[in-house]
């Protein structure tokens, strides 16, 4: 059994060598409210909505229109849609 200085010491070294976490990102000024945004996509066929993450400052949005499920680049001021490409997952 390893000393209690040796252990402590190995826990803060591999503590050292983790990446760093990024820091959550928010969305840009101006932002219209995420469930606006959503409620705009419901509107125009995309239901149900089942998943949304924000990636270089824009929502990505999983969600299906018919029997298909789409991957949508949405920009976040304006709920304009800025791509829309079949989900292989």
């Amino acid at each position: 059994m390893l000393p209690i200085k040796q252990l402590l010491a190995a826990t803060i070294a591999a503590a050292a060598l983790q990446p760093a976490v990024a820091e959550e990102e928010k969305p840009p000024p101006g932002a219209m409210a995420l469930s606006t945004v959503l409620t705009k996509l419901e509107q125009q066929g995309f239901t149900p909505i089942i998943g949304v993450t924000l990636e270089n400052g824009r929502w990505e949005v999983e969600a299906y229109k018919g029997a298909e499920k789409r991957e949508l680049e949405v920009d976040p001021n304006t709920a304009e849609i800025l791509a829309d490409e079949p989900d292989d997952d």
